[in-house]
């Protein structure tokens, strides 16, 4: 792999991935990439950790977080790079969308039993590995009990929105995520945009518009879901709105076995240009 390419979403054990934050580090560093950052749901509990295993290898790590938010249309998350993890600000809205996370989860469950599917939190705890629980390990939990034959089987039939246990969870709003974002230093950028079901360039151009408006950065642009087209599509964009673009696989290890570590499903390359460019943003923004 080109050593000038790099891996900006990504997620370990403090969320929903499979791997701890120096496994992932040493993954990224022995696939050559030139920067990885750690970017948790609503957590920044394995960045330090990741940080601090960047000492033995030969790659730079990025402190972020994924939060979720409420979309106007199909489902919403907005990273946050080069964050301070320890800003107050930050932290106590981390602890605000974690409680409404784990109020989820009892719901989802809830709702599974009434249907006969039969999960207990404490499974559920013992493969987040003190990390936070959230629907992939349920989804795992239902291939392991052979509810489903596969993670994305669990999504499809019982846990996306819309389907028989979907529990809402969002509850800030976007301008919320890009204040708290910007609070710690960092710099706002919306993930995968397929993930919002526009039906047409114009549409998620209207979306981007008004977004900027409330403090976002940037778009992530590069991304294992993402066709060729709608790469292109974010990247237009970005130029229109001088917005910054980045890239990720979305790695959660075992959780999505079929998107790999710095490529996705095999095809992706994200520039290692990004990580230069959110530098930019973050020195104009707070100097």
């Amino acid at each position: 792999m080109d050593n000038k390419c790099c891996d900006l979403h990504t997620h370990t054990i403090a969320s929903d991935g499979s791997d701890t934050p120096t496994d992932l580090v040493k993954k990224a560093a022995f696939a050559q990439l030139s920067a990885v950052a750690i970017t948790d749901h609503d957590t920044v509990e394995g960045v330090e950790e990741g940080l601090e295993a960047a000492n033995d290898f030969p790659i730079e790590v990025l402190p972020g977080i994924e939060f979720s938010v409420i979309a106007p249309k199909g489902n919403m998350h907005v990273l946050g790079y080069l964050i301070d993890t320890q800003n107050p600000d930050l932290l106590k809205v981390i602890k605000k969308v974690q409680n409404a996370r784990a109020e989820r989860n009892p719901k989802i469950l809830k709702k599974l039993d009434e249907q006969g599917i039969h999960i207990s939190e404490m499974e559920l705890k013992e493969m987040a590995q003190g990390g936070q629980i959230g629907r992939p390990h349920i989804a795992r939990a239902l291939v392991n009990h052979g509810y489903v034959k596969s993670v994305s089987d669990a999504f499809e039939k019982f846990l996306k929105k819309g389907a028989a246990a979907y529990v809402p969870k969002s509850i800030l709003i976007p301008q919320d995520a890009f204040e708290v974002i910007h609070k710690a230093g960092g710099v706002a950028v919306l993930a995968h945009p397929i993930s919002l079901k526009f039906t047409s360039p114009s549409e998620l151009d209207g979306f981007i518009s008004q977004w900027i408006e409330q403090g976002l950065d940037g778009i992530e642009c590069y991304y294992s879901e993402h066709s060729d087209e709608i790469t292109k599509i974010c990247l237009a964009l970005a130029e229109k709105y001088d917005l910054v673009a980045t890239g990720g696989s979305d790695y959660h290890g075992k959780a999505k076995p079929y998107i790999k570590l710095g490529v996705g499903k095999g095809n992706l390359r994200v520039p290692e240009k990004c990580v230069q460019e959110l530098k930019k943003r973050k020195a104009q923004l707070f100097g």
